[in-house]
């Protein structure tokens, strides 16, 4: 055979295997990028097959059928009609799994009808035995008018045969296994004579379902004299679905045996436990909170040694390079920015990484089905849950993992409110304005006071997200079906393939997507802390000004002096003085300011833009020398301490609310695929934040 390409479609339900057969097939030979204009992830694969064919491996989101209730599963049809797509399959590979063959085959009797060599690829064979099934292939290959591949996506068994099936699909039989059209004979005879050129079933898809079919003009069908009411439509909707499954239920009747006095069932007696009403609850937070403490512990260590490196990075880049505006763009810029990017890995892998051995177990599910009933109440879903409890660590790997939420209005609310999540960003900062203005003492004998206020932040900042998400429900105006129908797969210990997959997926797809939008902003902060229009950003003329003020400066400490007058009247200095008067009710000086608007870059950034004005130098990393400085600044106007009690807790609440951070508004930008959401996040959380400083201020002043 002579050397050719083509396309393989990867089809089936949500967990029966099929990202795993598509991991078998292709292995780290992927692709992942968003479909165009909307923003449901796609996977493109490469696989070598036998007789020198290559194939484009295509891996869909996982849908029920093709009557269309996500987004994913508009992919899906759009894809399947629309035969001048590039990739367009030449065959579809419908992947089911072992135990629910009844249900996966309402989406392959539907595929058939599309008139698509298909394949189909019965996963988990493994489990056959222990389950008690058997099958009858040849009598499932006739009345299925197909080809059936029997794998194991666990143990790598029957992929060798899957591919020799893939090459050879022109032999594939291509007629539909059911006559669909029997629901209403009059009705799609007519269409037949209306199109007597297109597909019946590719018409009746067209008519009923919300997609764009190039081929055909859709007020042609409308104008018609024999167009049918959206209840009429429904009415064969449901005669077609129950049509299938009749079919279902007699070929499986005689193909598949399932012998249950073999079976060992223990998922019945483990989901009694783990989603229970009261158990349930108590083991998830347990679980949650192993993930967290893990989280912060095992990503401290790569986290610092990332900071240290890229520290080292900059130091040896100014003290080799030539001096200049370019050294100080590659050191005080350029590497910093990369540093920034790169500093989130560790916890992004960390988070995804359990993420992903708990639904490869088959938990995940179970938690998403115990929390919807709470969480529907205030506009989200119980798959929301996930995304909210990960922003306790990042809330960028947490707005990654809303994908899963089919309902765009859910998804959508969980993405906005995702950021008042107290995450490990804000901790410097709050751990510093505590240690300032919170006295360190016991209440009750046991209680830490500077704990509980810490606490207290975390849970508010929860509260927030939920009672966002309450007012976000009832003020957007999206009409989206709302269905809630979640897989409960079998336990099974995780594949490490497929959960080394997909965080290596997931941490390239924040790298070189959100990654290159931080390095650009952080280049811009850059250029504004790094250059003035005032004449006295001038070294020299910094050094003797501050010489003639103060007589016994060391060099160190002049260097000190010399950095914080520059940032002073850098622009963003320029910018800290100019929002004074703004920030001054909340009790906040310039200083503050300045130290708000860098920190826009990562929170974090708070505590060692307010180190380099208070002449602190090389000691940024000393939290006592820190606090001793900030502990000591004096208002000149008011002679009071700048870091009181009120202007504390003011501050403290300021960045509880605060949209402080760019990677999120890039990481939101590029989930929604529009400015508007998430420049509506920014003024939203900042006015918030603003208002609610100002009370907490005027109020304990």
């Amino acid at each position: 055979m002579s050397k050719q390409t083509i396309n393989v479609a990867l089809i089936g339900n949500p967990n029966v295997g099929k990202t795993s057969v598509f991991n078998q097939l292709t292995g780290l030979n992927q692709q992942v990028g968003n479909y165009p204009g909307i923003t449901v992830e796609k996977k493109l694969g490469f696989c070598k097959l036998p007789h020198n064919v290559k194939a484009n491996v295509l891996d869909f989101p996982g849908t029920y059928s093709l009557n269309v209730s996500s987004a994913d599963e508009n992919v899906v049809i759009e894809l399947l009609l629309n035969k001048k797509h590039s990739l367009y399959p030449d065959v579809v590979l419908l992947v089911a799994e072992v135990e629910n063959l009844k249900r996966n085959l309402l989406l392959f009797t539907q595929i058939k009808d599309l008139e698509i060599p298909t394949i189909l690829v019965i996963n988990m064979i493994d489990r056959m035995d222990k389950k008690g099934i058997s099958l009858d292939i040849p009598f499932l290959e006739t009345q299925l008018k197909t080809k059936i591949a029997l794998v194991s996506s666990r143990k790598g068994l029957g992929f060798d045969e899957l591919k020799n099936r893939i090459t050879a699909y022109k032999t594939l039989p291509s007629e539909p296994c059911l006559n669909a059209s029997s629901i209403d004979e009059v009705y799609f005879n007519n269409l037949r004579k209306t199109f007597p050129n297109q597909s019946l079933y590719k018409l009746w898809l067209v008519i009923t379902q919300d997609v764009n079919f190039v081929d055909l003009n859709r007020k042609t069908i409308e104008n018609n004299s024999f167009t049918k009411t959206d209840s009429e439509l429904k009415r064969l909707q449901q005669k077609e679905t129950i049509k299938r499954y009749q079919f279902i239920n007699d070929t499986l009747k005689i193909g598949q045996k399932i012998d249950s006095s073999i079976a060992t069932d223990f998922r019945s007696k483990l989901d009694r436990i783990l989603t229970h009403k009261v158990w349930g609850y108590l083991i998830f937070f347990v679980i949650l909170f192993g993930i967290f403490q893990s989280i912060f512990e095992w990503s401290k260590i790569p986290m610092d040694f990332i900071d240290r490196t890229f520290a080292t990075f900059s130091t040896l880049a100014n003290e080799n390079l030539p001096p200049g505006a370019f050294t100080n763009l590659v050191a005080q810029g350029i590497i910093p920015g990369i540093g920034g990017i790169l500093i989130f890995i560790p916890q992004i892998t960390f988070l995804f990484l359990f993420i992903s051995v708990l639904e490869e177990s088959g938990y995940m599910s179970r938690v998403v089905f115990l929390m919807d009933k709470i969480m529907r109440r205030f506009g989200l879903s119980g798959k929301s849950v996930v995304p909210l409890i990960s922003g306790t660590a990042c809330a960028i790997p947490a707005i990654m993992a809303t994908r899963n939420i089919e309902n765009w209005k859910e998804r959508l609310i969980t993405i906005l409110v995702t950021p008042f999540t107290t995450c490990s960003a804000r901790l410097p900062v709050y751990a510093i304005i505590i240690g300032l203005v919170i006295p360190d003492k016991f209440i009750f004998g046991f209680l830490n006071l500077q704990g509980l206020t810490l606490m207290f932040l975390y849970l508010i900042g929860f509260g927030m997200a939920i009672f966002s998400a309450y007012i976000l429900n009832k003020v957007l105006k999206l009409k989206c079906k709302t269905f809630f129908v979640v897989e409960m797969p079998n336990y099974k210990l995780p594949m490490f393939k497929n959960v080394a997959i997909n965080v290596i997926e997931k941490t390239k797809a924040f790298v070189f997507g959100a990654g290159k939008i931080i390095l650009a902003i952080s280049v811009v902060l850059w250029f504004l802390a790094s250059n003035s229009p005032s004449q006295k950003f001038n070294d020299s003329q910094a050094i003797i000004l501050l010489k003639t003020e103060n007589q016994n400066l060391s060099k160190l400490e002049l260097k000190n002096k010399v950095a914080s007058y520059k940032l002073e009247h850098s622009y963003i200095g320029i910018m800290g003085k100019v929002i004074e008067p703004v920030i001054s009710p909340l009790g906040y000086d310039w200083k503050i300011g300045v130290a708000i608007i860098s920190s826009f870059a990562a929170r974090e950034v708070f505590v060692g833009t307010l180190a380099t004005i208070y002449s602190v130098g090389g000691s940024s990393n000393n939290d006592d020398t820190i606090k001793n400085k900030m502990r000591a600044e004096i208002n000149p106007e008011t002679g009071e301490k700048i870091f009181n009690f009120a202007s504390g807790i003011s501050l403290l609440l300021f960045y509880a609310f605060a949209m402080q951070c760019a990677s999120t508004l890039a990481i939101t930008k590029k989930e929604t695929n529009s400015w508007k959401w998430p420049l509506g996040q920014l003024v939203f959380m900042s006015s918030f934040a603003y208002i609610v400083a100002l009370i907490a201020y005027q109020i304990l002043k």
